[in-house]
């Protein structure tokens, strides 16, 4: 368990996984960040683990695992506007606005805040995503079924993170859902979503899209079992909110000055990806004591599918982190559903490599 107290933000987002079959159930895939617009890093499902038999322990969230999320002082602000008028001195009945608009106003509305550690996400230790009953839509490994399933689960996701994020005034709006027979089908501005792993779901900031493709979420691992593919989406979706918060940008911002591909940036990627895993984790765990679809097999199935990590990484870099740390981060934000247990880029180097 982890100890604890650029690309440009357009570049994509995904999960890398463990070729099949994996050389140990506690070992595990990763999730890749690309660093320019065209560049796609990604990484798809491929999982080594039994889902629910073997020799795995099944695992149940604790007991009272309940949060408090940021509530905003004011909902709303109330702005009076006065518009005075100048009259003419020689006729009545001539009237000039005096009120000027300003020509450069910036947007209404929360604003992202650019930063990692010192992001508002984790400005108190107690807070950790409501705990929302899910209403998930029933999978099955047809296109119609997946993309049902997986939108009903961003509903879900949406009406947990909508909340944190408003509650430290940090915007919010939904992701669009791409679930494509494969990628081949869709355009993306973020490129072909990685092709290092060969297996690619992958979130594209600068079109606010998840791409789940049908091809590349190893269906014929997982089969009819929907906890992995929900933890999936949920790591997608963990990126969203980094960009909504601003930490990708920020993210960005740093691995460009260290130099994407030197020590100190891929220390960052991997600080990013696993910081994705953790709120993936968080998400499961809240929604498992719920009461909802996301029951406690649901639960397990994804408990026993972080098998994934640069132990796996094809071309050697190492910039998603370790299998051990894939499932550590993914467990540990499962078990406290705390955002500042998920908080990597305060963690010490050894816990992120």
């Amino acid at each position: 368990m982890p100890g604890y107290a650029a690309p440009p933000p357009y570049a994509p987002y995904g999960t890398r996984f463990a070729p099949y079959p994996a050389k140990k159930s506690n070992t595990g895939v990763i999730v890749a960040v690309a660093i320019f617009a065209i560049v796609a890093v990604a990484g798809g499902l491929v999982a080594a683990v039994a889902l629910i038999g073997g020799g795995h322990t099944r695992h149940v969230a604790d007991a009272g695992y309940s949060s408090t999320y940021p509530t905003s002082t004011e909902e709303t602000t109330e702005t009076t506007e006065t518009t005075t008028s100048s009259s003419s001195t020689t006729e009545a009945t001539t009237r000039t606005s005096a009120r000027e608009t300003p020509t450069s106003q910036p947007p209404a509305g929360p604003r992202s805040v650019v930063a990692t550690g010192n992001n508002p996400l984790f400005g108190s230790a107690n807070y950790g995503l409501q705990n929302v009953s899910c209403s998930l839509s029933r999978w099955a490994t047809d296109q119609n079924s997946a993309t049902k399933f997986f939108q009903s689960a961003i509903t879900c996701l949406d009406a947990m993170w909508s909340r944190m994020l408003g509650g430290v005034d940090l915007p919010f709006e939904s992701p669009n859902l791409a679930v494509p027979r494969s990628l081949s089908e869709s355009s993306t501005p973020c490129g072909s979503g990685g092709t290092t792993t060969g297996v690619t779901p992958f979130y594209c900031p600068s079109n606010n899209t998840i791409y789940m493709p049908m091809d590349r979420i190893e269906i014929d691992v997982w089969g009819n079992h929907p906890g992995p593919y929900l933890s999936m989406l949920a790591h997608e979706y963990g990126h969203h909110v980094q960009n909504m918060a601003g930490i990708s940008e920020a993210y960005g911002n740093q691995r460009y000055d260290a130099g994407a591909d030197s020590a100190a940036g891929l220390e960052l990627s991997r600080r990013m990806e696993l910081e994705a895993q953790c709120f993936s984790g968080m998400f499961l765990g809240s929604a498992s004591v719920s009461g909802g679809s996301v029951d406690k097999k649901i639960y397990n199935e994804a408990w026993n599918a972080q098998d994934r990590g640069d132990d796996y990484a094809r071309n050697g870099k190492r910039d998603h982190g370790s299998a051990k740390h894939n499932i550590s981060w993914w467990q540990h934000g499962a078990t406290t559903n705390r955002n500042q247990q998920c908080n990597t880029w305060l963690a010490s180097s050894g816990d992120v490599s």
